[in-house]
């Protein structure tokens, strides 16, 4: 598996574990609300753990300074497009409440075209 490939994968998984720890605990508040907010941000810091276990590895295997294929500028705006696609995924099958509009299409449209323009040579 080539370095780009798994910097791509270990951010996905990263933000599924960073989505869980800010917002997991609305989406759940059925099972969660029995425990004290602080209880809450020490369960949210548990998950987070996991995240940095996936973030840091994706960043040092990709960083072209330490031999991976993206510049930091590209592994940022990879990061926020993985974060708000898994975010997406994530509202539209557990935060019911909440919908999926137009300009919320016409930002995602945006942060594509960033990571054009960023990878632009």
């Amino acid at each position: 598996m080539g370095r780009g490939l798994l910097t791509v994968l270990l951010l996905i998984l990263s933000n599924i574990f960073m989505t869980l720890a800010w917002y997991g605990h609305i989406a759940f508040k059925s099972k969660l609300e029995r425990f004290g907010m602080v209880a809450i941000i020490f369960f949210s810091w548990g998950i987070a753990l996991f995240e940095y276990f996936c973030q840091v590895p994706a960043n040092r295997i990709g960083s072209s300074q330490l031999g991976g294929p993206f510049s930091i500028w590209e592994l940022k705006v990879i990061q926020e497009v993985v974060s708000l696609s898994v975010f997406t995924i994530f509202a539209l099958v557990f935060m019911k409440s909440d919908t999926l509009r137009w300009n919320h299409i016409a930002g995602f449209v945006c942060l594509i075209l960033a990571v054009w323009f960023i990878f632009k040579k």
